[in-house]
């Protein structure tokens, strides 16, 4: 897919694809978004020494390079499973300024999650594994057991597909009693889809430009 890099209002990047006329994050602050949704609502939810993270849209690598700060400046052991169907190129992921923004260590962090080889697990730090695969989630059979989605897919008007009561199915046989699922959505479609596959869910208020999200628990 074509795409071309827009800054947004907190002076981060965001990926623009004209196909889908959508962007990979908020215009009105991309990393802001990101840590509001998947690293506050997310992983500061869970009072655990070791968790297992699945993330749907691997994308530019901004959740997981925020997952990893996160792990390096908690001492917490991160095992980060992450899925995308079309990899941005070598060009596009050296313009982006995620890890300039954020110092030093986390460009080296954001240097090493780029670098790690597709489909194979990668322990980039002594607190951060991670495993990028390089498949389409419709069609793929996850395994494992997690603790914590990250569904960071196309919205559900772009791709609704990637949002199927059958896809939510996969997502939750892998997810543990008590995990928890979150993503900017909150469209009644992917309320619907996630009670019937066995999760409480809860609206909680979103980042700037953005009323709802959804944060789910694992019954």
């Amino acid at each position: 897919m074509q795409h071309r890099l827009i800054i947004t209002s907190d002076g981060t990047h965001t990926v623009y694809v004209p196909e889908l006329n959508e962007n990979y994050h908020s215009v009105h602050g991309a990393m802001q978004e990101s840590i509001h949704i998947f690293i506050n609502a997310g992983l500061r939810s869970l009072d655990q020494n070791e968790i297992s993270v699945f993330e749907a849209g691997f994308g530019t690598g901004l959740n997981a390079l925020l997952t990893a700060s996160y792990a390096e400046e908690n001492m917490l052991k991160i095992n980060y499973v992450t899925i995308e169907k079309f990899p941005l190129n070598d060009e596009t992921i050296s313009q982006l300024n995620y890890g300039s923004k954020l110092g030093d260590q986390a460009l080296a962090l954001f240097n090493a999650i780029h670098s790690s080889p597709w489909n194979i697990e990668v322990q980039v730090t002594g607190n951060f594994s991670l495993k990028k695969i390089m498949a389409d989630l419709v069609t793929w059979k996850p395994e494992g057991s997690f603790d914590l989605i990250f569904f960071d897919a196309f919205g559900p008007d772009k791709q609704p597909e990637m949002w199927s009561g059958e896809v939510i199915r996969k997502i939750a046989d892998v997810t543990r009693p008590g995990g928890v699922f979150v993503t900017y959505s909150s469209k009644g479609e992917v309320k619907r889809n996630l009670r019937a596959s066995g999760f409480n869910v809860k609206l909680l208020t979103g980042p700037p430009g953005k009323r709802h999200i959804i944060r789910a628990i694992k019954n």
